[in-house]
């Protein structure tokens, strides 16, 4: 079966950046620091009609048919591969699932080495996840196909930082309250930010994009130097819940961690914990997010997390989340496939 084109780009996104292949540049997604506006802005409105079909009961597209990605995980996932994996599917595209506790690194074979062996198989694209920051882009100079990074050690989870910024984008603008959604948004977001690669690719998502990022944490656990983030850093929660339209909260990456970098889990909730009192400190209607998974009582409490109402009620938008996550890795692996596929103005 001969795979559609991809839709025609909505007249009112037009020239909102260059057309075909120059409004992204890439062969690879392998972090959003540096990426230019229009190239944030690209993705995210390409993966607005995925969210649209994902909806519909039938929801497969067959542009990727006959096309095979291979999802290498090097670390354990739950959200972010599954979703690639149905991102792929709904595709159509062939899905491989590598597992690293039943691969050959066990067996002490060396990253190189992996890349190799996954480049002879010919795969059209490679998903990514390790624990190692920089190993994504070690496989990515070694292969012959796009790779998305799906995570690597501290470094970035550009897809999450993607889907988390169309999550409030579309929000928002169900809601009518801004024009564009980004430009003085007042974000916060809170927790493990040392260990968090998903804060780092949320902070230059949104701040590329106009919000304004403010990260707390404790001393511990926040990183030197983050103000050339062009973040503005809190040690105090509540000060920094003070007006913030949306509220981003991080788990405790205890198995990064070695020592102790918080007394107790106890003393952590009271602290840093999102409880019902202290989002009341937010803006009215604030959101509320975060990346998964979650451990309640602690970082989030459930009422906090379970909070639904109506659109202009403070809310949890945490399984919204897992559905943009969906939608947004599909635009990204059509996107990163065009090249190969031979889509007219992307050769």
């Amino acid at each position: 079966m001969t795979a559609a084109p991809p839709p025609p780009v909505d007249p009112a996104h037009a020239g909102r950046y260059p057309a075909g292949g120059h409004a992204f540049a890439h062969r690879d997604l392998l972090g959003l620091a540096g990426l230019p506006p229009h190239e944030l802005l690209f993705l995210l409105d390409e993966a607005e009609q995925w969210v649209d079909l994902n909806r519909q009961r039938h929801k497969r597209a067959d542009l990727l048919s006959g096309l095979t990605i291979i999802n290498a995980f090097f670390e354990n996932s739950t959200r972010t591969l599954l979703s690639f994996e149905i991102a792929g599917k709904r595709l159509g595209a062939d899905v491989v699932n590598m597992h690293a506790a039943t691969s050959s690194v066990k067996k002490g074979e060396t990253l190189i080495d992996t890349a190799l062996t996954l480049n002879a198989m010919r795969a059209d694209a490679i998903v990514i996840r390790h624990a190692s920051s920089g190993a994504v882009r070690l496989i990515a100079d070694k292969v012959d196909c796009p790779v998305l990074n799906a995570g690597d050690g501290q470094h970035e989870h550009p897809t999450q930082g993607l889907l988390d910024a169309l999550t409030i984008r579309r929000t928002f603008r169900e809601r009518g309250e801004r024009g564009e959604p980004f430009c003085g948004l007042k974000v916060v977001i809170c927790g493990d930010v040392l260990h968090s690669r998903v804060a780092r690719s949320n902070i230059h998502a949104l701040t590329t994009l106009g919000a304004q990022v403010r990260v707390c944490a404790p001393p511990s656990l926040m990183p030197a130097e983050i103000e050339q983030l062009k973040v503005t850093p809190y040690h105090d929660f509540d000060a920094a819940l003070a007006g913030a339209d949306v509220v981003m909260m991080l788990r405790l990456q205890l198995e990064r961690m070695q020592g102790e970098f918080v007394p107790s889990p106890r003393e952590y909730r009271h602290l840093y914990g999102l409880t019902l009192d202290r989002l009341a400190r937010a803006a009215p209607g604030a959101i509320v997010m975060h990346p998964g998974p979650m451990n309640r009582g602690i970082e989030i409490d459930s009422d906090v997390a379970d909070l639904t109402g109506d659109v202009n009620a403070a809310r949890s938008l945490i399984t919204t989340q897992v559905e943009m996550g969906v939608a947004m890795r599909m635009a990204c692996l059509d996107v990163l496939t065009r090249r190969a596929r031979g889509v007219e103005g992307w050769q």
